[in-house]
């Protein structure tokens, strides 16, 4: 019985195969492993529009869908698609470097499962999980970093955004205790100087309103003066 091979190029060596060649073949084996769990690969993409495919190279580290981090690269001038083989099955950590206002499609070769696409302003990272099951003839690509509706940080832990050199931070937090949930909602626009953030409606919403109507005016305090002295 011949050796086999899994989805991502390992070698399943059959009893009595490969006499002689099981430490060679076993180094290879775990050298993708290696590969599959934490390698990292740049991978051009340069061109216009059009489709790329990413391969499995059985027993071998030259597969271009064979790493954990794909780093795409390289003008494009064109909208670009870069599939995987139908029936791959993992997680995937993609970097979008290319240069081009374009957008860049991640999918299965075939199928009308899901995908995920950089913008063509995003030149950013997405982590992503290829399901090949329970129907791999629509497998879909689901996009882990957008798979949740929201974010929740629990035990009132702050939200920080450090300085330039993170030697100090500005947090947002909850307090210690709700007496209610809300949710604010920020405007749609920056305001003007001099405005500051209100509410608008009671229900959360908010607004951007001139300072000048906060308090007592300066007639006001004109006329109050006069009147008490």
């Amino acid at each position: 019985m011949a050796s086999t091979f899994t989805d991502l190029g390992l070698e399943l060596m059959a009893t009595g195969e490969n006499a002689g060649t099981w430490g060679t073949k076993t180094n290879a084996n775990l050298n993708l492993i290696e590969q599959l769990t934490g390698g990292f690969a740049t991978l051009s993409i340069a061109g216009g529009a059009g489709t790329q495919a990413l391969d499995i190279d059985n027993g071998a580290l030259t597969g271009t869908a064979q790493q954990r981090i794909i780093e795409f690269t390289g003008s494009i001038s064109g909208n670009r698609i870069i599939t995987i083989p139908n029936d791959v099955e993992t997680f995937y950590i993609l970097k979008n470097s290319t240069t081009g206002a374009n957008t860049v499609q991640f999918k299965y070769a075939t199928g009308s499962g899901s995908s995920t696409t950089f913008s063509a302003t995003d030149k950013g990272i997405k982590i992503v999980y290829a399901s090949a099951s329970p129907d791999a003839t629509n497998p879909n690509i689901v996009d882990v970093m957008a798979n949740s509706s929201e974010i929740a940080l629990t035990n009132s832990n702050p939200i920080k955004f450090q300085d330039a050199d993170n030697s100090a931070f500005v947090g947002i937090d909850a307090p210690a205790t709700v007496s209610g949930s809300y949710t604010l909602t920020l405007p749609a626009g920056v305001g003007s100087a001099s405005q500051a953030l209100v509410t608008t409606d009671g229900s959360g919403t908010l607004g951007f309103t001139s300072t000048s109507t906060f308090g007592i005016t300066t007639g006001k305090a004109i006329a109050m003066a006069i009147v008490f002295g």
